[in-house]
C-alpha cells in the first residue's frame, strides 16, 4: 500500500457576501395590457423544467395546460431566447373578472423550478381597461385557439347562403326548445342539434357577457365539427356553430362563424413570407357589397406604422385576392437563435407575425380580424466570414469574425498554435490572486533538503468599481451605493479627499454605512458643491463623488450630479475671482428699493431685482472692491449701498443721499492663490469663503438742551469681528454687526492649514 502525507498551505482570500435584495428581481416578470389581450413576459432562468402558470379566481386554482388555454382563451410560449417565455389571455378568457365588458381583471401564479430543483411560487395580478370600443364583430386568431365575439343585438346575417341557412332553419323549427341548444354546420353533413354542455365536452365554450356573446374553438384536429379548406392558396380553418332557442311562438337563432387563416409561412432564402386571403370567404361569403376599409401589420402584438416598417425593411403587397407581408432576415422585431451541429454554426430566425384586418358587410357592420402567427425560418448553416483590417504602418493585426448573433461569445483564440482565453486579452473587470509557494524539505535520515516551487492562481470577473446613484431633494443631494463582494479594493473620494465619517461630520454632511449600502446626503451650501445659472429664482448646483484606487488614487468611477434648487440669498466666491451674490436689502432697510443699490464704484448696478433683493455679479478687481492680506488670507470686500430719495425740507439741512446696506466679503487661502502679484490674473485651487453682513441701522438721539446748543450725536456701534469673517481679530468694524443666519460657507474651512480639510 502506497502512502503519504499532503502539506498545505492556506491563504485567506476575504471578500463581502453577496446581498440578496428580492427572491424575484426587478423586470423578471413584466405585463402589458393590449388591444385585446393581457401579455404577461417572463425573464426568468429555467432550470430543465419549463415555467408553469395557473389561472386563480374565486372557485380556486386551474393548471393552463396546453388543451385547458386552447379552450379557455390562454397562450402560453417559450420564446427562443434563454429564460424568455410569454402569457397571452383573452380579455374573455375563463377565469378573467369582467365588468361590463370594460374592466378586466386577471389573477395567476407562475410556478418556476430552481437550479436546486425548488419550486417557486410567484403571483401575477393585473386589471385592463378597454383601450378601443368593441366592433360589433371580432374575430381573433390566436396560435392555438379562434375566437369570436358579437353584439348581442347584431341582427344582420352574414356568412350563410340562403340553402344553408334555409336548411338550419327548418331543423330549428323541428326541434327548438326553451333550452339554448346548438348545431355545426359542416358541408355535406346533416345538422345534428346538441347541448351546450356536450359542446363543451367537445373543447367548444359558449358564454354571454354584460353585452356580447363569445364562442372560442380549438384547431383542428380536436376541433372535430370544423374543417379545412383552401381560400386562394392559403390554408382556412372554420368552424360554424349555430345557437337556437323557442321563445314561446319565436325561434331565436345566432349564426357564429369564425375562420382563420392557418398559414405558418415560408423562408424563400432572404427572408420569411406569409400569405393570407384578401377576404375570408367563410366570414363574408354571398356579400356582394363587403369594404376593405383597413389591413395592418407589426410584430409582438403590437401594430407598426408604415415608416417604421419601412425602416425595418417589411412589404405588404395587397391583391384582389390575397395579402403578402414579407420580413428580411435578421429584420429589426425578430429574434436569432444560434446553436452547434457537427461543428458547424446554424441559426433559425423567429418573427411573431400580428395581423389585423377590418371590413364592413352589407348592413354596414364592422367585423375586425387579428390574428398572431409565428414564423420560424428552417435550420440554416451560417458560413462565417474574416475581415482583415490590419495597418502595416500601425504593426498591429486587426482581424474581425462574422456574421454572429447576439447569443454568441467568444471565450478563447489559437495564436500560431497558442492557445489565448479571452481573459488574457482583456483584464477589465478580472480581479486575480496569485501566490508563489516554495516548499522546503528534508529527507530522513540524511535530512538532506529539497526544496519545491508550486504557483496558484485564483481569478474573479465581473470585479467593477462601486457605482452610485444620485438624487436630488430640496435642499441637498443624495447618493447610495449597494456594496458588493469587492468594493474594498476602491475607496470614495470628494475631491481631493478620502470619503471618511470624520470628513463627514466637519464638514456637515450625513452619512450612514452598513453591510448592504452607503448612503451620503450632502446639504446645499458645503463644501464641494459648485455652481452655475445664478439668478433671482434658481440656480444649479452640483456635487461629485467618485471611486479611486488606494494607491494611485486613480479614479475609476465617477458621479457628478446637478439639481436645480430656488434661490433665497446666496454668495459665490468663484476659482476665477467672480463674485455672485443675492441678498435680501430689506433686511437692513426696511422699504428699500433693491433697483437703487450700487457697489462702491457706483457705476456697478445690480443685475437682477424683485421687490426685496438685488443679484450682483462682479470680479474681485472691479466695482471699487477693497483688498487685505495678511499671512494666511486674502480678503475682498466690497459694500451694497442704496441711494435715498429725495425729500422737500422747510429748512436748509446736511443730509446723506446714499446709505451702506451691507458689505460682501470673499476670503481665499493664500497658499491656494497663484498669478495673483506676478500677473494681476486671479485663479485659485479652490472657491473662496464667502459672507454677508448687514449694516445695524444707526438711531439717532435728541437733546434736551436749549436750541442754540442744537445738536445731534451718534452712539458709536462696534463689533469685533472673528476669524470667521475672514478679517484678524480685533479689527473694528463701526456699526457691521455679521448676519449669522444668512453667512453661506461655500468651500474648505479657511482656517485649516495647507493639506487638510
Amino acid at each position: 500500500m502506497a502512502f503519504g502525507c499532503w502539506l498545505g498551505v492556506f491563504v485567506l482570500l476575504s471578500v463581502w457576501p453577496s446581498v440578496r435584495c428580492s427572491d424575484l428581481p426587478r423586470g423578471a416578470i413584466e405585463t402589458a395590457c393590449r388591444d385585446r389581450y393581457l401579455l404577461v413576459t417572463t425573464q426568468l432562468s429555467f432550470a430543465g423544467n419549463e415555467p408553469r402558470f395557473e389561472a386563480v379566481d374565486a372557485d380556486g386554482v386551474h393548471s393552463i395546460t396546453k388543451q385547458y388555454g386552447s379552450e379557455c382563451g390562454y397562450m402560453f410560449t417559450i420564446l427562443p431566447l434563454p429564460g424568455h417565455a410569454e402569457l397571452r389571455a383573452s380579455y374573455f378568457s375563463c377565469h378573467t373578472d369582467n365588468q361590463d365588458d370594460e374592466v378586466f381583471t386577471f389573477s395567476f401564479n407562475l410556478i418556476t423550478t430552481a437550479a436546486s430543483g425548488v419550486g417557486n411560487t410567484y403571483t401575477v395580478n393585473a386589471t385592463c381597461s378597454l383601450p378601443l370600443p368593441w366592433s360589433p364583430r371580432e374575430v381573433s386568431c390566436e396560435e392555438n385557439y379562434m375566437e369570436v365575439s358579437m353584439r348581442s343585438d347584431v341582427s344582420c346575417l352574414s356568412g350563410t347562403t340562403t340553402d344553408a341557412w334555409t336548411a338550419a332553419l327548418a331543423t330549428a323549427h323541428s326541434s327548438a326548445t326553451s333550452t339554448w341548444q346548438l348545431m355545426f354546420q359542416q358541408e355535406g353533413q346533416q345538422l345534428i342539434p346538441m347541448s351546450l354542455s356536450e359542446a363543451r365536452e367537445l373543447g367548444y365554450v359558449f358564454h354571454l357577457t354584460q353585452g356580447r356573446l363569445v364562442f372560442r374553438s380549438p384547431y383542428t384536429p380536436r376541433s372535430v365539427m370544423g374543417s379545412v379548406s383552401m381560400v386562394n392558396g392559403s390554408v382556412v380553418e372554420v368552424v360554424h356553430p349555430i345557437l337556437f332557442s323557442r321563445q314561446r311562438w319565436v325561434v331565436m337563432m345566432v349564426d357564429w362563424i369564425v375562420a382563420c387563416s392557418t398559414n405558418e409561412g415560408m423562408y424563400d432564402g432572404v427572408g420569411l413570407v406569409w400569405q393570407t386571403p384578401t377576404l375570408l370567404s367563410p366570414l363574408v361569403s354571398g356579400l356582394s357589397g363587403l369594404e376593405i376599409s383597413k389591413i395592418s401589420m407589426g410584430v409582438d402584438g403590437q401594430l407598426l406604422d408604415k415608416p417604421i416598417t419601412a425602416e425595418r425593411g417589411y412589404s405588404m403587397d395587397i391583391s384582389d385576392t390575397t395579402v403578402q407581408i414579407s420580413i428580411p432576415f435578421n429584420a429589426a422585431g425578430g429574434y436569432r437563435k444560434s446553436f452547434v451541429m457537427d461543428n458547424m454554426y446554424h441559426e433559425f430566425y423567429v418573427v411573431r407575425l400580428y395581423y389585423e384586418q377590418t371590413f364592413l358587410d352589407d348592413c354596414g357592420v364592422e367585423t375586425r380580424l387579428r390574428l398572431h402567427r409565428p414564423m420560424i425560418t428552417p435550420i440554416l448553416i451560417q458560413h462565417l466570414s474574416i475581415i482583415n483590417q490590419t495597418v502595416l504602418e500601425d504593426r498591429v493585426f486587426t482581424v474581425y469574425l462574422g456574421n454572429l448573433s447576439y447569443d454568441v461569445d467568444l471565450v478563447a483564440v489559437k495564436l500560431n498554435g497558442h492557445n489565448f482565453t479571452i481573459l488574457e486579452y482583456s483584464t477589465e473587470g478580472r480581479l486575480q490572486f496569485s501566490l508563489d509557494i516554495n516548499y522546503t524539505l528534508v529527507i530522513l535520515p540524511q535530512e538532506e533538503p529539497y526544496y519545491y516551487l508550486a504557483s496558484v492562481v485564483a481569478q474573479f470577473n465581473d470585479v467593477f468599481p462601486p457605482v452610485f446613484k444620485g438624487v436630488c431633494n430640496d435642499k441637498s443631494i443624495s447618493f447610495q451605493m449597494v456594496h458588493k463582494p469587492f468594493d474594498y479594493l476602491w475607496e470614495v473620494g470628494v475631491g481631493p479627499y478620502l470619503l471618511t465619517t470624520n470628513l463627514a461630520d466637519k464638514r456637515g454632511y450625513i452619512m450612514r454605512n452598513d453591510s448592504k449600502s452607503l448612503t451620503l446626503e450632502v446639504p446645499l451650501f458645503t463644501v464641494g458643491y459648485t455652481y452655475k445659472d445664478i439668478n433671482l429664482k434658481q440656480f444649479y448646483g452640483s456635487f461629485e463623488i467618485h471611486s479611486r484606487l488606494p494607491k494611485t488614487l486613480d479614479v475609476k468611477s465617477s458621479l457628478s450630479k446637478a439639481c436645480l434648487f430656488q434661490t433665497t440669498e446666496v454668495i459665490v466666491c468663484s476659482t476665477k475671482g467672480v463674485v455672485t451674490v443675492v441678498t435680501d436689502v430689506t433686511l437692513a432697510i426696511p422699504g428699500a428699493e433693491p433697483n437703487r443699490t450700487f457697489l462702491l464704484d457706483s457705476t456697478c448696478r445690480p443685475q437682477e431685482t424683485d421687490d426685496t433683493r438685488a443679484l450682483f455679479s462682479f470680479g474681485l478687481h472691479t466695482c471699487g472692491t477693497r483688498v487685505q492680506v495678511d499671512h494666511q488670507h486674502v480678503t475682498y470686500e466690497n459694500e451694497i449701498n442704496i441711494e435715498h430719495k429725495s425729500q422737500s425740507v422747510k429748512a436748509p439741512v446736511k443730509t446723506r443721499d446714499t446709505a451702506s446696506v451691507m458689505t460682501v466679503r470673499c476670503v481665499y487661502p493664500l497658499s491656494d492663490l497663484y498669478k495673483l502679484f506676478a500677473y494681476w490674473q486671479f485663479e485659485a485651487d479652490s472657491p473662496g469663503v464667502g459672507t454677508i453682513l448687514t449694516r445695524v441701522p444707526v438711531k439717532i438721539f435728541q437733546p434736551t438742551y436749549p436750541p442754540t446748543t442744537l445738536a445731534t450725536t451718534r452712539r458709536p456701534l462696534t463689533s469685533t469681528t472673528t476669524s470667521n469673517t475672514g478679517l484678524s481679530p480685533g479689527r473694528d468694524m463701526p456699526g457691521i454687526q455679521p448676519r449669522a443666519k444668512y453667512v453661506k460657507v461655500f468651500s474648505w474651512q479657511m482656517n485649516q492649514p495647507t493639506g487638510t480639510t
